[in-house]
């Protein structure tokens, strides 16, 4: 089974369910705050730089949610910039295993990611923040 190294924000329901999945199938997890995270230009890159600008935004963030912020209008400068200075706009949960990154919780990627044989179950965003609570 995997090291995982899990950034959350404590409190939100999805990543309480996928933390949960990922120890019940035997991996060990290490936890670390999204939110306080000391995040850099080159550490959030680790995990951004390939995916495009629109998949690096939590679209469950108020700021997302509310249209203040409008991913498809920033540029990966700009984006990177409103990311580090606001991490609750960083899609979650970050994962890093083996030297390897991963933004978010789709199950096919997850499976593919930690070459896992069971099927993952689709436990994407805070559920709390879709039943209309506000994400902090």
């Amino acid at each position: 089974m995997a090291y995982i190294v899990f950034y959350e924000k404590p409190g939100c329901a999805g990543n309480a369910r996928q933390k949960e999945f990922l120890i019940g199938e035997g991996h060990t997890l290490e936890l670390r705050n999204l939110l306080t995270w000391p995040w850099t230009r080159e550490a959030l890159l680790e995990f951004l730089d390939e995916l495009p600008v629109v998949r690096w935004f939590n679209g469950s963030a108020p700021r997302v949610k509310s249209g203040a912020v409008v991913p498809e209008r920033l540029d990966r400068e700009q984006a990177l910039q409103l990311l580090l200075a606001e991490p609750l706009l960083i899609r979650r949960p970050l994962m890093v295993c083996a030297g390897r990154h991963l933004v978010g919780f789709e199950p096919e990627k997850v499976r593919d990611w930690l070459a896992h044989d069971a099927a993952v179950p689709a436990i994407e965003g805070c559920v709390a923040s879709r039943e209309g609570d506000r994400e902090r």
